[in-house]
């Protein structure tokens, strides 16, 4: 059932995204052409273009994924596919009445079609998530999945999944050699492995996902074989997943697919360059804005406390460099280093009252645009941290030093998100690693976008 759904829900969503072409062109005809007297093409000709521009689209659309089901998808990656598409589309019209040899056609209304089209394609997939999210937390456009094999790694699964109601997934069981101790989990033991082609055959059940542990791997083969003869759709989550990452790559060498482990975006050297170039040109025009606000600080720090206005602390960053980051000073003069070992506290004693107001307003770390510009350090990414707390962390906490393999941002993922400060660095990993392996360029502006609204105020705040 769920596969004829999943097709009439893509269906529909074709038919939409042809309606808001239409749509699309007409306002942005309205919008440009509002209070014009004659001299121009009239909106029959741009309507007739549909005829070539819908079905492009379509084609455009169904390439980048966007008429599959996203219940797997983050909503910044489908929004960043829209972009890419419209973007690919306005060209393909240039293109067209290129050919067509049409020179009076309005260069402007092909550019506000795509912006138009963007935003409303972005606006329909948000409001069709949520309203089949509500639809999947009442129990329809439901999922089922059967387990095969009970471990820690499908326990986990399971758990997340169930915490999640909104995703829309049930599960009719799990398989095991024998019944287990599920710790009182809502799930029913569905028999042994030998049980499945029946179960395929009998049940309704949409997706398998298999996990077994490495000494039950030599059944995987018949397992696979009896969900691809049942045509059923299978998913392998292996125990060795908590070493892969969220989205693992997979290269070919000599035809044997070999898994990257860590799938950094930003190896990409034309990734790099953008962000690079984004950082230079964002924190350039950042420090002359707000040339006149950072002197009315340093001013600020030089008469109420005695030392310099500009405090440097080494921090290490990308491939483990170590660097010296800039932030306006904010307490007094310590003439030992409890400044490289001690964590800072919300009421630390050591604070001026000017240094407790420029660093709830996160004001004393403005000057780490310079750093930007030197190339030490990013808009965005995983916060620098001192020499003292790198080697203590990277024994305490798996994966600590990944967050080197980038450069260390003003602001991140983890911080947006709350974990700032004295938070838990646990926690705070899991976000870097996160924005590590998934960063787009949209994801970067979605994250200063955040920090500009809730980001400024700190509720813990870091030394």
């Amino acid at each position: 059932m769920i596969k004829e759904n999943q097709k009439f829900l893509n269906t529909i969503l074709a038919i939409a995204d042809a309606c808001l072409c239409v749509l699309a062109i007409l306002f942005a005809f309205s919008l440009h052409f509002f209070g014009y007297q004659g001299g121009y093409l009239g909106i029959n000709y741009y309507l007739k273009l549909l005829v070539y521009i819908i079905p492009a689209y379509f084609v455009l659309y169904h390439y980048f994924g966007l008429h599959d089901s996203f219940r797997h998808k983050s909503l910044t990656l489908e929004l960043g596919k829209i972009f890419q598409a419209n973007f690919i589309g306005i060209i393909f019209i240039f293109v067209l009445v290129f050919f067509l040899k049409e020179v009076h056609i309005s260069r402007m209304v092909i550019i506000l079609f795509g912006l138009v089209n963007s935003l409303l394609s972005a606006f329909s997939r948000l409001a069709l998530r949520k309203l089949l999210r509500r639809m999947r937390a009442k129990g329809y456009n439901l999922k089922h999945l059967l387990l095969v094999g009970w471990n820690e790694v499908s326990a986990e699964f399971y758990d997340r999944v169930i915490s999640n109601r909104s995703l829309g997934y049930d599960f009719v069981g799990y398989l095991s050699h024998s019944k287990v101790n599920t710790a009182e989990r809502k799930i029913s033991y569905a028999g042994g492995f030998g049980t499945l082609p029946s179960l395929l055959n009998g049940k309704e059940i949409d997706e398998v996902v298999i996990s077994l542990d490495y000494n039950e791997f030599s059944e995987l083969g018949s397992i696979i074989e009896a969900c691809e003869k049942a045509g059923v759709k299978s998913n392998l989550l292996p125990f060795y997943t908590k070493y892969l990452p969220t989205k693992p790559y997979i290269d070919e060498v000599e035809g044997m697919p070999l898994i990257n482990i860590r799938k950094i975006p930003l190896d990409n050297m034309l990734n790099s360059f953008c962000k690079r170039f984004f950082d230079i040109t964002v924190s350039l025009i950042a420090l002359i804005l707000f040339s006149p606000f950072l002197l009315i600080t340093a001013i600020g720090v030089k008469v109420t406390s005695k030392g310099p206005v500009i405090y440097k602390q080494e921090r290490i960053g990308r491939n483990k460099h170590p660097f010296q980051m800039y932030k306006f000073r904010s307490m007094k003069i310590d003439t030992g280093n409890s400044d490289m070992t001690a964590w800072g506290t919300k009421n630390d004693d050591r604070r001026t009252k000017f240094g407790s107001f420029i660093r709830k307003c996160s004001i004393d770390e403005l000057p780490q645009l310079v750093n930007v510009l030197k190339g030490d350090m990013s808009l965005v990414g995983p916060r620098p941290e001192r020499p003292f707390f790198v080697d203590k962390f990277k024994e305490e906490i798996p994966l600590y030093m990944l967050k080197h393999l980038v450069r260390p941002g003003i602001t991140g993922w983890a911080q947006v998100n709350g974990w700032r400060g004295d938070t838990s660095i646990d926690e705070r990993i899991k976000c870097d690693i996160y924005y590590i392996e998934n960063w787009t360029f949209l994801l970067d502006i979605k994250i200063l976008l955040m920090t500009i609204l809730k980001g400024f105020v700190n509720q813990s705040e870091e030394l």
